[in-house]
Formats: structure tokens, sequence, C-alpha cells
């Protein structure tokens, strides 16, 4: 387990549970709103999600109302529509305090085959809630920006204040992300405070489809004793990051008091750097502990893909320093969760084979 500020994450839930707070959480039916949702619902808050199922699911709905209770579902009310529509977003903000904004179409492939649909949600989407939350008065608004916009800036760690050029549309629409949050921060009465994520993992990630991330992809694969799908030479690294590591910055950045800390964008990550390769091998070593009935899986090395990054490394200081974010779960903890949470959905895992081998794996998977 990674070292924990644990005072001060202890006292950001103890403050949770001692006020009144609503919070709106957009993309709540996907793989990290679902678990920031869970989370303030576990913490007794009072809860507006929106979604448009255009990538999440039911499913994930149906599993934080079954993990919360009843009792704090109730909590809850959730809204069907897509942040394109302004009307929507107005209806989503009303009488809310705190914004968490993750919904957004992710992955670099996807964006390279559809651009329009990419800014569409991810910057026109994005303007309608920071001027819904503008018109409503909300007084923090946190959103989910994205490490792919280091784009070809060779620099490691990756560091907020220097940034190269966005090497794919998905890029691009979360560094305009952030220059809309800067002006909506300087012009109107709005804290805004972005998170760039790194390769986020964990329970509830969807390993189908042509844009699965890499580790519930690979989850997929290894349980069913196929081969993995590697693209490159396998030398390529990422800074893998467990879900709860994002939950837990999300929560800090909502509350923190820290007059400094409430107009930037932080680093979210492990801060550490590990290799598709050094990955593969801790994944097939788990899920053979796991389960000895499954084959040994073995990688097989594609041609690396179009607006993929070489590396990416965070550096999580300027997190740790303002936010007091400490990752609670390193890779191997994260992997241990995850993959356990892969096995009891193995049915789910080894479905369409097809489908699979003909998507692309994404490396870049954020809300």
């Amino acid at each position: 387990m990674a070292d924990v500020d644990v005072e001060r994450f202890t006292s950001a839930k103890d403050l949770l549970r001692a006020q009144h707070v609503r919070w709106l959480v957009t993309g709540s039916a996907g793989f990290i709103g679902s678990h920031l949702l869970e989370r303030l619902l576990t913490l007794e808050q009072e809860v507006v999600s929106l979604d448009n199922f255009a990538t999440g699911s039911h499913a994930k709905l149906e599993t934080v109302r079954a993990g919360v209770g009843e009792a704090s579902w109730r909590r809850h009310r959730f809204i069907e529509g897509d942040i394109a529509d302004i009307e929507v977003c107005r209806t989503a903000c009303a009488s809310v305090n705190i914004v968490l904004h993750q919904a957004a179409l992710g992955s670099v492939p996807r964006s390279i085959k559809s651009p329009l649909d990419t800014h569409a949600a991810n910057v026109n989407g994005f303007v309608n809630m920071l001027a819904a939350a503008k018109a409503a008065r909300i007084s923090r608004f946190v959103y989910a920006s994205s490490s792919a916009v280091y784009g070809d800036d060779p620099t490691l760690p990756k560091t907020e204040e220097r940034i190269g050029r966005p090497l794919s549309p998905y890029a691009l629409s979360k560094r305009v992300n952030e220059e809309y949050a800067d002006v909506f921060s300087r012009c109107y009465d709005i804290t805004v405070v972005g998170l760039r994520y790194f390769n986020v993992f964990g329970p509830r990630q969807d390993p189908s489809g042509p844009y699965a991330a890499v580790i519930p992809r690979w989850a997929a694969e290894l349980f069913a004793g196929e081969p993995v799908a590697i693209h490159g030479d396998g030398s390529n690294s990422r800074d893998f990051c467990y879900v709860d590591n994002v939950v837990q910055a999300n929560l800090l950045a909502a509350l923190t008091d820290l007059p400094g800390a409430q107009h930037r964008v932080y680093n979210v990550a492990l801060g550490r750097r590990t290799t598709l390769v050094e990955l593969f091998h801790a994944m097939r070593s788990i899920v053979m502990a796991m389960r000895s009935d499954v084959p040994s899986g073995e990688p097989v090395f594609w041609p690396v893909r179009a607006g993929d990054i070489p590396h990416s490394h965070a550096d999580i200081r300027l997190a740790r320093e303002e936010l007091g974010y400490r990752p609670t779960h390193d890779l191997e903890d994260g992997l241990r969760e995850a993959l356990g949470w892969y096995d009891c959905s193995a049915a789910g895992l080894v479905g369409n084979k097809e489908q699979r081998s003909n998507g692309a794996t994404s490396l870049e998977r954020n809300p």
C-alpha cells in the first residue's frame, strides 16, 4: 500500500458527513463516474447524476444501487440526458453546490475516427456545463482532464506547467477544456479545478468494444487464455492509476480551501512508470495465481497506433502539496482488486472474441 495522508483525507470525509452538500456527477453511468457516485452516497451525500448512456450503462448504476443500499440510493436523483443540450445541463445544475464533471467521449482512436463527435461531447458539452454551473451559482466545478494534453513533449516526468502539441482530437478537446476552465474561473465567480487523469483502471471498466482500455482488454484475453495484443515492442510506458486514487483526488479538489489550489490543473496518477511488457507480466502472474485452469497467455506485438505517445509518467508533487493527495493503491494493489472483479465477471469477459480481436486497444481511456 502506498503512503497515505490519512488525516487530511479522513478530515475531508468527516467534513462531508457533517454538512449538507448536493453534488452533480456527470457521466455517472460510466466507469469513473459510477465510482464517484458510489463514494458520495456512501458518505451520506445528496447526489444528482447525469448520463446519456453513449458509453455508460444501466448495469453500472444498478451495481452502485446494490452496493450502497436502498436508503442511500434514495438520496440520488438520476437524469438521462446529453450535455450537448444546454437545457439538460441547466436542469442538472439546479440547486447543486459542487459539480464533478466526468462526462466525455474518451479514447484517442475513437477521436481520430470521429473528431466531430469528440468535439461535440468534449468541447461543446463542456462549455454547456460551465455555463450552466455559472448560471446556477455553483461554488465548485471539478472536471476531468487527461494526460493526453502533454502531447509530443518528451519531458519525463510530466509537470503541469509544461505541455506539448496535441496528437489527437481527443487530446485537443481536453486542452481546450483547460483553456475554457481558466477563462471561466477568471471572468466569473466560479471556482474551477482540473484533474489530469493518467491511465485510470479498476472494476467496472468495460473490456469489450473497439475502444476498451488496455487493462480490461488484457484481462479479458488472459482469462480467456487468448494471445494478448501489445501495440509496439512493449517498451512504451504508462502511469497506471487505480480508480480509488482518482476518487480521492476529486473529493480533495472539491473541498480544498487553499486559495491557490482553486484555479489549477493537477496531475492525478500513481507517479510511477510501467512499460507495457512489465504490465503484461504483472497481470499474467496475478491471473495465473487466481486461475490455475486458465492457459498462460502470450503477447502478440502489433504496429504502434496513430496518436499514441511513447511514454507517460506523472509528477504528482503539486497534488500532494496543495490537495493532500496520496495514492492509496499502487499498481499491484489495484491490479489484484481489478482482476478479482474481472474474474467474477468472467462470463462477460470471454464473450465476443471477434469483437475484441477486431478492436484497437486504447491506452488513453478517460471518462
